[in-house]
């Protein structure tokens, strides 16, 4: 009769030194004298392993917790007989209630007192339900979920929250009315502190919300006026200089170590970029349209101005811009001049000598570099004159790169120009006003008596605006 407490929930007691021990009970072996439990607790926790069995010799109390129909039993050793009904159980330890004669069908079961032991409470509340099955089932997370969290669940966690009710709270006028109250009481502006407290005016986001030292827009000033006045887009005002003021610069940055070379680099450099930006930068330049590479025709004359313009083109070469050099044939040029046009030939751009070689349609961008601040002879040179007429029936727009003073009437009327440190007074037909930063440090602008600080900001060519 040993399978009739299979699957009862019973609490073994095996001394001070083995402890308590709480599990279902999966077999009870009559021949060997044990008992097995699995899902076993000791001493209130649950154990790594999933069976353990016991000797009858190690047991020293048994309590049934709970038995497969249903009748919890729990009883003390006082008064049951030490001397089980081996016909019964045919197990010989010594056992409490059910255990004993009689079996599960006896006919006088004992009933179950309510003060039961802690340990056997504890079991019953942690222990989970038959085969692992709880709420409908759920595997082993289950359990472990079930055992982590228990069973007492608040009921009201199932109830739906009423939004709607929740909303019918809200006093939208009231609210809105406190706001316009406290907006009243700070003058205008949304009062966030104490009543009494003064409240901030408002700010734009594009406002800056901490106070700083008013802006100084004057920040750049000259021992001699060019007679012309220019402003960034920020506001910051650049005064022109005059031809000689801007020629003793460049001779003192030159003596400081920034030559000529340098300054044909940061110049092909600038321009370049600022020529890209005019031949559409990122939307014409792509992979995608390689089959309409933007062409540039480059006007240059025998002068370190020439010079300029070729370091220009090779970039721009460099950018797969097609580029068309007019350079006429000279006995002699300057060593700056022969050095870029060497560099200039292995970029695979194309250079020509005569006008009848320039493209008969128009180009997308024609870059004017043919004249010079100082030898104003050249324009009555042939070959000046046929440049300048072709490029102002080319209806392409004109980039003047470093044109002379307003003094000196230019051939080719611009739509932009560029300027080099500081600008020079330019004349109506020089376009729009361009600034580029060729690298001359402010201690060198100081040597000259300018008073200098960089109105470039992260760029380094800015459009200026007459003042």
């Amino acid at each position: 009769m040993s399978a009739d407490w299979l699957g009862s929930l019973v609490s073994i007691n095996c001394g001070a030194t083995l402890g308590v021990y709480q599990g279902e009970v999966t077999s009870v072996d009559q021949a060997s004298q044990t008992i097995s439990l699995r899902q076993p607790f000791h001493n209130g926790i649950k154990c790594p392993v999933p069976e353990v069995t016991f000797s009858a010799m190690d047991i020293k109390e048994l309590k049934i917790l709970e038995i497969p129909n249903g009748v919890c039993r729990n009883s003390s050793s006082q008064g049951v007989p030490t001397d089980p009904c081996p016909a019964s159980s045919g197990f010989s330890g010594r056992s409490t209630g059910a255990a004993g004669c009689g079996g599960p069908s006896s006919s006088a079961p004992m009933a179950v007192p309510r003060k039961a032991s802690a340990v056997g409470r504890a079991v019953s509340q942690a222990t989970p339900k038959k085969n692992g099955v709880k709420n409908g089932g759920g595997g082993p997370m289950k359990v472990k979920d079930d055992e982590c969290f228990g069973d007492g669940m608040d009921p009201g966690l199932d109830t739906d929250f009423d939004f709607e009710g929740n909303l019918a709270l809200f006093d939208k006028a009231a609210v809105f009315s406190q706001i316009d109250t406290s907006e009243r009481r700070g003058n205008g502006a949304r009062s966030r502190g104490t009543p009494g407290e003064r409240t901030p005016s408002r700010y734009r986001h594009d406002e800056n919300i901490l106070e700083a030292e008013p802006i100084v827009y004057r920040q750049i000033t000259v021992p001699q006026q060019g007679g012309k006045e220019y402003c960034t887009d920020s506001g910051l005002v650049v005064p022109s200089i005059p031809y000689e003021l801007h020629k003793r610069l460049l001779s003192v940055a030159e003596r400081h170590g920034l030559t000529l070379e340098r300054r044909l680099e940061m110049t092909g450099v600038c321009a370049s970029q600022m020529a890209l930006t005019l031949l559409g930068g990122p939307n014409r330049l792509t992979p995608k349209n390689v089959h309409q590479r933007p062409a540039v025709a480059l006007l240059c004359g025998p002068h370190v101005q020439g010079a300029q313009g070729i370091s220009c083109g090779r970039h721009l070469a460099n950018h797969e811009v097609e580029v068309i050099l007019f350079l006429p044939n000279f006995v002699k040029m300057l060593e700056s001049l022969t050095n870029e046009l060497t560099l200039f030939g292995k970029t695979g751009g194309k250079q020509v000598s005569s006008i009848k070689d320039l493209p008969e349609t128009p180009v997308d961008l024609v870059i004017n570099c043919l004249d010079c601040h100082e030898n104003a002879f050249l324009r009555d040179q042939p070959w000046y004159r046929a440049a300048a007429d072709w490029a102002n029936q080319n209806r392409a727009p004109v980039l003047s790169i470093d044109p002379p003073v307003s003094g000196q009437e230019q051939a080719v009327e611009a739509k932009w120009s560029l300027s080099l440190g500081l600008p020079l007074p330019l004349a109506e037909s020089a376009g729009r006003v361009y600034l580029c930063d060729i690298g001359v440090p402010r201690q060198v602008f100081q040597e000259v008596g300018v008073s200098y600080h960089s109105p470039f900001g992260c760029k380094f060519v800015i459009p200026l605006h007459s003042a």
